[in-house]
């Protein structure tokens, strides 16, 4: 209960912190807006002050030297109107605008932009004189900025909801993949102690003298069973971690399997070297789990006579390493880190979950490491774990 809050915890802080960066985009850029048409304001406001004193003067010339060529550069539309907002000129508006036209657009430029009187100051009777009003809208530019948040929005959505659909078929791929590769690896781990005790049968049926020796041996393969379901059963809970003796771990993964290699129809030897006797804190069915996956991985990879899996126990610094070594037929390098990925296997039958969980057991629950140390076609492959010692 407790994941599924967490997950729900993160999925409404990850919309809170899309939720803010569109806000922040949008202030941003109405910032930016709003200093451009102050900008483009004071432009004006020059410009009335301009046309104002040049109104009053006798000649038209300077008048029409002002629209002509000093208004003219501007880049926003602009429209010069009586104090009746009648329009007397106009630029950057588009051609052929009538009357009315121009009267809506003047309406719409007030909207954003208030309009800037044009007012002349008379010194004989000390008082303004209203001559008109300039009316401008916003530059092409500006009307780009306000529609750009609105635009980038509309393409991260469209981003968020391409990479959700792909991402939601991925992962119901991988749940497919987990599911599948639990059932193979359920029947993977089954698989020695099941065959096992149907060869104890079989010996107990044309050796029945021997029946009590193959009951004890029988006996171990249930207790296997039962283990096996208190490995997947912990996978998923809080495992209980105690001290314990790497020596005695390996030593009772290689008994148990060294009985059952002839079932593997191989020729394998099964070598044990222990250089520094190691404790560490850990998980005893986990960890069994750990040793015989490579172990068994180990077999399947050895395709010729006089096959060798030797695991070697020494001590590196504050880390205990366990040495898994093969001589089998090699990992190719650029695989080296992919062996350990949901789905990935060079088995043929293989699922590409046994090194995963392996990996998980190692990592996450005993906060180790686990490498591939080197491998190659003509030396086999060499599994390297490290785990924290304890005195």
């Amino acid at each position: 209960m407790k994941k599924y809050t967490y997950s729900s915890k993160i999925k409404i802080s990850l919309l809170f912190f899309g939720l803010t960066l569109m806000a922040g985009a949008i202030f941003y850029s109405n910032y930016i807006v709003s200093q451009l048409r102050d900008d483009n304001r004071q432009i004006v406001t020059v410009y009335s002050r301009i046309i104002a004193n040049t109104i009053n003067e006798e000649s038209d010339a300077n008048l029409g030297f002002v629209f002509d060529e000093i208004i003219k550069k501007v880049q926003f539309p602009i429209v010069y109107t009586d104090k009746l907002n009648i329009p007397l000129y106009s630029r950057n508006i588009g051609q052929n605008k009538n009357k009315d036209e121009l009267l809506k657009l003047i309406g719409r430029m007030d909207k954003n932009n208030k309009p800037i009187p044009i007012e002349y100051f008379d010194s004989g009777s000390n008082s303004k004189m209203l001559l008109g009003y300039l009316h401008f809208g916003d530059s092409v530019l500006v009307q780009r900025l306000e529609w750009l948040p609105y635009l980038e929005i509309l393409i991260v959505l469209m981003f968020i909801i391409v990479g959700f659909l792909g991402f939601n078929s991925i992962r119901e791929n991988e749940k497919r993949l987990i599911w599948v590769g639990m059932a193979r690896e359920t029947a993977h781990q089954l698989g020695t102690p099941i065959s096992a005790m149907i060869g104890w049968i079989d010996r107990i049926n044309s050796h029945p003298k021997e029946s009590k020796n193959i009951a004890k041996e029988m006996r171990s393969d249930m207790m296997r069973l039962e283990q096996i379901a208190d490995r997947f059963s912990q996978m998923g809970s809080q495992s209980p971690l105690e001290k314990l003796s790497v020596t005695q771990l390996i030593n009772e993964q290689a008994k148990y399997l060294r009985k059952r290699i002839p079932s593997l129809d191989k020729d394998i030897e099964l070598e044990i070297k222990i250089i520094n006797e190691i404790s560490i804190m850990g998980n005893s069915v986990l960890l069994g789990w750990v040793l015989e996956n490579l172990i068994r991985n180990g077999i399947d990879s050895i395709k010729k006579d006089n096959g060798k899996v030797q695991i070697t126990v020494r001590a590196v610094n504050e880390f205990g390493c366990i040495y898994i070594k093969d001589n089998g037929k090699g990992i190719n390098k650029k695989d080296w880190k992919n062996v350990f990925k949901p789905g990935f296997s060079s088995k043929k039958r293989g699922w590409g979950l046994g090194l995963s969980l392996v990996q998980r057991i190692i990592e996450e629950i005993h906060r180790g490491s686990i490498f591939v140390k080197s491998s190659s076609a003509s030396d086999g492959t060499v599994f390297q774990i490290k785990l924290h010692k304890q005195r």
